[in-house]
């Protein structure tokens, strides 16, 4: 375990995570607003997670966590911090199951995890990377505290990004 808040408890992802990864990474919203990871079946989600995210916890010391509903084990969503190669500062991310969008459980994660990625890992300065038309995670950052800065392009597939700014001071 990473973090408890009021409803969640955090904690790193492992590959026996394939099914919610699988299904979290083929939700529509995560298609529309995120993209396509081309995760076809929960094998191919288990080696993305020793890829992407188990390698990011080795490499940078933080990666994404999964959100986990405090008193039933359920995994609802992620939220967590990537280094990408085309960004200066580490990335600050999320995504959760449509069942569980608008209760509040995105913002109380990260909220949490944003706090404790700044003072456990000497974050001073975090992005947070958006299409222009995801209005749901551009109102988050906002709450969050981040301002957007400028734009980028996404090398991988050449889209317009907004990107957002989050200045911690000690």
């Amino acid at each position: 375990m990473l973090l408890t808040t009021d409803r969640l408890i955090i904690k790193k992802i492992t590959t026996t995570d394939a099914p919610f990864y699988f299904a979290l990474l083929n939700s529509p919203g995560f298609l529309r607003n995120i993209g396509d990871r081309h995760i076809r079946s929960i094998d191919v989600a288990a080696n993305y997670i020793k890829e992407n995210i188990l390698s990011s916890y080795n490499i940078n010391g933080f990666g994404f966590y999964k959100m986990v509903k405090q008193g039933s084990d359920e995994t609802i969503g992620i939220c967590g911090f990537v280094k990408r190669d085309y960004l200066n500062q580490p990335d600050f991310g999320y995504s959760i199951l449509p069942e569980f969008e608008g209760m509040g459980y995105t913002t109380e994660a990260a909220k949490a995890i944003l706090a404790y990625g700044c003072k456990e890992w000497n974050l001073s300065t975090v992005l947070g990377i958006t299409r222009p038309n995801n209005s749901a995670s551009r109102k988050l950052l906002e709450k969050l505290g981040f301002q957007t800065i400028g734009k980028t392009i996404d090398p991988s597939n050449k889209e317009e990004l907004l990107i957002y700014e989050y200045k911690y001071y000690i």
